[in-house]
């Protein structure tokens, strides 16, 4: 795929995979800008419901103009029938790679990120966007001298985000398919509830808020044992680790 030409952007090196698609750094061939080519694999390109997601997420994701949303600049399919979105170059690291180094954040770190994190879901909630699959993989840190702490946050991953004005979208969500990271998924998520509202992302926030302060998600063990603890237990009666984590110059 190195050198082709897709949607007008030339496509100079890969960049990561994962379960959905492939990522590459290219060139936009007529302004000369570094941007970022996401193909969807092309055994998944003729499953209408992946592609109607991935097509999902470059919709929700180009609705919203927010410094803390990834600009998506173009979707489609390429001449070959691949899906690709076309969109904003980031440099930098998820929240996911800042923890994996540091364990854990301080308390005004963690502080920022989230109130960054809240106001780009605010900006998607106002476009009755839910994401749906916020965690700290889909927080990207990125350097920005004019914010404070010296970066801005991009809120990314918009796959299963549910448009929840668009009525005409001909993917749904069908009664107990469960969609998500059981980790930071909400209780009603969980259930396999149809309707998830924005209450969902700010539930998953909170999940991500405690991992930033006690390094660890607030129930771990495998998929089905979160799914249930997160519907029936309450993690800060059982876990004290944010206390711990506290700097001693920080009083209660």
């Amino acid at each position: 795929m190195i050198g082709r030409v897709v949607g007008g952007h030339r496509l100079i090196a890969r960049l990561g995979a994962g379960g959905v698609g492939v990522v590459y750094r290219a060139e936009d061939t007529l302004l000369g800008r570094t941007t970022a080519v996401k193909m969807l694999h092309r055994e998944l390109c003729t499953d209408q419901e992946v592609v109607q997601r991935f097509f999902n997420e470059a919709r929700a994701e180009s609705a919203m103009r927010h410094l803390g949303i990834v600009d998506i600049y173009a979707f489609g399919h390429h001449t070959d029938g691949a899906a690709f979105m076309v969109m904003e170059y980031l440099e930098g690291e998820s929240l996911r790679e800042r923890l994996s180094r540091l364990g854990v954040l301080s308390i005004p770190q963690a502080i920022t990120i989230a109130g960054q994190v809240a106001s780009a879901l605010s900006a998607a909630h106002d476009h009755q966007i839910v994401h749906r699959d916020l965690k700290p993989d889909n927080v990207f840190l990125i350097a920005d001298a004019d914010m404070p702490g010296g970066e801005r946050i991009k809120l990314l991953d918009f796959g299963i985000a549910k448009l929840a004005a668009d009525e005409t979208s001909a993917f749904r969500t069908r009664t107990g398919v469960i969609m998500g990271t059981p980790a930071y998924m909400a209780p009603e998520q969980c259930a396999g509830v149809t309707e998830i509202d924005r209450r969902a992302d700010l539930y998953a926030l909170g999940c991500t808020l405690y991992q930033m302060l006690c390094g660890r998600a607030p129930f771990e063990g495998a998929a089905g044992e979160i799914l249930a603890a997160q519907m029936r237990t309450r993690p800060f009666l059982r876990e004290r680790c944010c206390l711990r984590s506290r700097p001693p110059s920080i009083r209660s």
